[in-house]
């Protein structure tokens, strides 16, 4: 996120205009809130429990509040996110451990994303689901325009895209008259085994891990003065900013349980799967409601999409620092998604969706105590957080919350085994054994990051860059490489590489590669008017160079790949410097006209003098 960072301004008198320009993080961050996933797992808790899983709802909420205003005050007060924090406090090992946890639980995000832009597809324009998987693929291409705009462009398009869903509930909610004092008796909690995965389901759906790792990001994209009112002033309105947001992202929730319980639970309608909600909603509430069901379900898909790519770039670039290019972080991530999305849909039917959905909530549940108990031990400590560091009573109800989630998971894995074993008795032995290996190594790592009593305070020892410790040594250049390809640029090229090798003393190599059908056919025995002009071309600017008294050699090679040939020519004099010409292409040009400079440098491991034309 570094080309967004610092990049919108705070400094305004007005309270509302501060409170606009703190505003976004938090409204990117509750997309996540109201995926695919959510909607699955809520509608399936309505129609199955009526209102008596809407304390789960509500209770998931007030348990994200808190944790995404912790992770906001790590990236304003740490002004790190939490995977670069955690790069900076644990081995290596255990930082793999925790990316590779963080990757499952994006890639289970962008499952839902994918199915329920597809089941949207399918409803509203008969797609089938496979090319509607396969078209969700192409929603890259949208990420790129809008990261192009600024972060203030993208978190306008999310808006917009949570609004509809708001606007299209709001009439649902219209349309079904809920049960008032039935509402209120669903915010009484109550759990037995029979709605522990829906629970589960619910909860992972609600407060997802990787949304940390966004927000702790997203509020650095926001200026503010680094002064202990500053900070604070900054914490204030992100807590508003995040309060906001959620309660938003709770109602639309509640919205979707709601629906379900009024319209399905009365009729004993079990609800797996979002197209079986669609279909039954038509008879029920009228074609209308049912299109605009869908219409609220694309949106929700695709504002789910471009916080998720952001997600997976901030969690590669903290625990890796690895930089990766949007499109390719997005295109790897989506096509490991739309594998099992595939595989699902022809081995089991468009009815094995629903289930897959829920599933992928789970996942996202088991992930969440790897990212919740290291945000506690972050904020919690004083040498990094200062006077902001958690106060007592926050610190409890943050363990309390990371308590329950690990206890609930606990308690659904031990479920879950028990369930196989039963399915399936001739394999008892393997599944006890296998299970029995990954709970012991999960736990494991569970405890370290628990438990290491010096988690936080790592940062002076490690911190994310190194100053330098060898004293700083002039380079000097003896062989310049200069490429020509007899242009504007190559007079900008060679003035700065003249300007080197007269300072320098080195010598300048010249080269020019012949592009025409008859050199890539006759190669150095190639003799045409074009070839002629080239080597008269290259007379004139020796010439002009030793009147500088700089010494010039000068090297005409034909080929079709002007890159291999400047990469060979640079190994072959054994250049240490090379200087080159840019046009300036956009991506269409590169694309149309092929792009040198970039192939170039991942060949050569010698410094490369990139020169701009003159506007």
């Amino acid at each position: 996120m570094g080309d967004v960072h610092g990049s919108v301004s705070t400094s305004h008198l007005s309270l509302w205009r501060r409170i606009f320009a703190f505003g976004g993080p938090a409204y990117l961050v509750s997309v996540g809130y109201m995926d695919p996933g959510n909607w699955v797992t809520d509608l399936s808790g309505g129609a199955s429990f009526g209102y008596r899983l809407l304390w789960v709802l509500v209770l998931s909420n007030a348990i994200a509040i808190l944790l995404q205003t912790l992770s906001a005050r790590l990236g304003i007060v740490g002004q790190r996110d939490l995977a670069q924090a955690c790069r900076e406090s644990y081995p290596r090992s255990v930082n793999l451990a925790l990316w590779i946890f963080c990757e499952i639980a994006i890639i289970a995000c962008d499952l839902a994303e994918v199915l329920g832009a597809a089941v949207a597809l399918n409803l509203l324009f008969h797609l089938p689901m496979v090319i509607g998987v396969l078209v969700t693929a192409g929603d890259t291409l949208l990420l790129l325009a809008l990261q192009r705009l600024g972060i203030r462009a993208m978190e306008a398009v999310i808006l917009s895209l949570i609004s509809l869903i708001a606007v299209c509930f709001a009439i649902e909610m219209f349309w079904v008259r809920p049960d008032v004092a039935a509402l209120g008796a669903g915010l009484i909690p109550h759990l037995n085994s029979t709605s522990l995965y829906i629970t589960i389901g619910m909860l992972g759906a609600t407060v997802m891990p990787h949304n940390f790792y966004l927000h702790s990001a997203l509020v650095q994209t926001r200026q503010i003065e680094r002064t202990y009112e500053g900070r604070r002033r900054a914490c204030h309105y992100n807590l508003i900013d995040s309060g906001i947001a959620l309660c938003g992202a709770m109602l639309v929730n509640c919205a979707i349980l709601i629906l379900a319980a009024a319209t399905f639970f009365p009729r004993h309608q079990e609800i797996t799967d979002l197209r079986q909600a669609y279909q039954l909603l038509t008879p029920l509430l009228g074609s209308a409601a049912a299109v605009v069901f869908a219409i609220a379900l694309l949106a929700s898909g695709q504002s789910s999409t471009l916080t998720g790519t952001m997600a997976g770039q901030i969690v590669m670039e903290g625990f890796l620092d690895i930089r990766v290019r949007p499109w390719l972080r997005r295109l790897v991530t989506r096509a490991l998604a739309i594998l099992p999305a595939i595989v699902v849909i022809e081995m089991a039917g468009e009815d094995g969706v629903g289930q897959l959905l829920i599933l992928s909530q789970v996942v996202l549940s088991m992930n969440l105590p790897f990212a919740i108990i290291p945000l506690i031990h972050f904020t919690s400590d004083r040498t990094r957080m200062g006077s902001f560091a958690n106060n007592q009573w926050v610190r409890i109800a943050a363990w309390v919350c990371a308590a329950g989630v690990v206890a609930a998971n606990a308690w659904l894995v031990q479920q879950s085994i028990a369930d196989w074993v039963k399915a399936a008795p001739q394999y008892a032995t393997p599944i006890g054994a296998i299970s029995g290996v990954v709970i012991t190594a999960v736990a494991i790592l569970l405890a370290w990051i628990t438990f290491k009593p010096t988690i936080a305070r790592t940062v002076d020892a490690a911190p994310l860059v190194v100053p330098h410790q060898k004293p700083l040594a002039l380079t000097t250049y003896k062989r310049i490489l200069v490429p020509l390809d007899h242009t504007s640029l190559d007079g900008e090229a060679l003035g700065h590489a003249a300007a080197l090798a007269q300072a320098q003393r080195a010598r300048l190599f010249l080269l020019h590669v012949e592009e025409g059908v008859t050199s890539q056919v006759y190669g150095q025995l190639s003799s045409t008017a074009e070839v002629e002009a080239g080597q008269a071309y290259l007379d004139e600017v020796v010439r002009s160079l030793r009147g500088y008294d700089l010494d010039v050699e000068t090297a005409i090679r034909h080929s079709s790949d002007p890159r291999r040939e400047i990469v060979k020519y640079a190994r072959e004099i054994q250049a240490d410097l090379l200087v080159m010409g840019a046009h300036g292409h956009g991506i269409l040009k590169d694309l149309i006209f092929g792009d040198t400079i970039n192939p170039v440098r991942h060949a050569l491991k010698i410094p490369i003098l990139v020169v701009r034309a003159a506007k």
